[in-house]
């Protein structure tokens, strides 16, 4: 039975590993990267405990494919309805973090200080941590202040190839 709190999910293969796209009536609500599909299912599980999760990946192959074609050539861009949730504060940092051009890095003191909250750069760092989204929310276009990689949740390996890829 399909309920208001019904999550759908699909697997595929990137180049980047495995990826899984998860929506819920409001729109995308996860999209993650990551070494096997069981530890991508387990982390679903533990971002949405409430809710009655369902693999149909041939309900989300659009949205499957917009994001490994991301992977691949990461200035196309995602253009996928979402489902962003977050407290107010991270909904303000995941936005400044959408308008980040592709190719461009910005730090975390950058991001702090568009938000006008100067001395959270640490909130700002949680946020990117907490964000679900990966890739549809820019969180591995934020490094440090002296330009460094920082961690990603999904790996940092995956955040300089995803770097690289924008950069070329």
């Amino acid at each position: 039975m399909i309920t208001s709190n019904t999550i759908r999910y699909g697997f595929t293969d990137s180049t980047l590993g495995a990826v899984v796209v998860a929506r819920s009536r409001k729109g995308v609500c996860a999209i993650a990267l990551g070494d096997n599909r069981r530890e991508l299912l387990r982390d679903l599980k533990r971002r949405f405990p409430r809710a009655e999760l369902l693999e149909d990946a041939a309900a989300l192959s659009g949205a499957l494919a917009r994001v490994v074609r991301f992977v691949e050539s990461p200035t196309a861009g995602i253009d996928l309805p979402l489902d962003v949730g977050g407290t107010a504060f991270q909904q303000r940092v995941w936005d400044a973090l959408t308008k980040i051009p592709a190719g461009v890095t910005r730090s975390y003191a950058d991001i702090a200080r568009r938000i006008d909250a100067p001395k959270s750069v640490r909130a700002v760092a949680q946020a990117c941590g907490a964000n679900a989204l990966a890739l549809a929310i820019p969180c591995h276009r934020v490094v440090r202040s002296d330009g460094a990689l920082s961690g990603y949740r999904w790996g940092v390996a995956r955040k300089r190839a995803l770097l690289e890829r924008e950069a070329a």
